[in-house]
């Protein structure tokens, strides 16, 4: 079977996404628009022979198939059906990456998104998704933690950092845990009203000791 290159997999945060993986000695995966035998650009052939040696192209398309444009929306279902959670870095209003985000959803994916400035048409989709509730991204650390990865170890470090906290906020902190929970379920755990434990989420998540996963969830930070 004849290999030529096309594919949009490796432009941008894509491809950049894919050279962490394999830095980083993981295995990462592309999902095809066209053919398994497709890659473009062709100035990244290298890292599409990588992929193959760390993880693997997939395809729902025959060999020799051309990356028609009508092929990626389709193909993004496979994308989210494939995450444990999805990261939204940049995208317009309208994107390929907001119809992703819409398919995760749809599939019970959790979704974070990049903020940016109101100015950037670049941070339009990411913000409209913070808005209608994704998780804000800020660092690495807000998936690891959602994920339960690395929790204990700035968990602990939050232990003692929380001794300034007011006695509102360490009531609300100590209902907190690796798993989302509900604000509702928060209020209800430490008495407080509703509105008295927004209050002190807000100001956890202001000192870092909180992460708002999704509406209204909350994690430790």
């Amino acid at each position: 079977m004849e290999f030529r290159l096309s594919a949009d997999w490796l432009w941008g945060i894509d491809g950049a996404g894919h050279e962490g993986a394999l830095k980083g000695q993981g295995k990462t995966f592309g999902v095809l628009g066209c053919g398994v035998n497709i890659c473009y650009p062709r100035s990244n052939y290298k890292l599409y022979e990588q992929i193959l040696t760390q993880g693997g192209v997939l395809s729902e398309y025959g060999p020799d198939q051309e990356p028609y444009a009508s092929n990626f929306p389709v193909r993004n279902r496979i994308i989210s059906g494939l995450s444990d959670v999805i990261l939204v870095i940049e995208a317009r209003r309208k994107s390929g990456s907001l119809i992703t985000a819409e398919l995760g959803l749809e599939q019970g994916r959790e979704i974070f998104a990049l903020p940016g400035r109101i100015t950037d048409p670049l941070s339009e989709g990411c913000n409209q998704l913070i808005q209608n509730g994704a998780g804000i991204l800020i660092s690495p650390e807000n998936v690891l933690e959602y994920m339960g990865i690395f929790y204990k170890n700035r968990m602990n470090l939050h232990e003692k950092d929380q001794k300034g906290l007011a006695k509102t906020e360490k009531m609300v902190y100590s209902c907190l845990d690796s798993e989302p929970r509900h604000l509702e379920q928060v209020a209800a755990a430490t008495g407080m009203s509703v509105s008295s434990c927004m209050s002190a989420l807000l100001e956890l998540e202001l000192g870092g000791f909180a992460v708002r996963t999704t509406g209204q969830y909350y994690i430790r930070g």
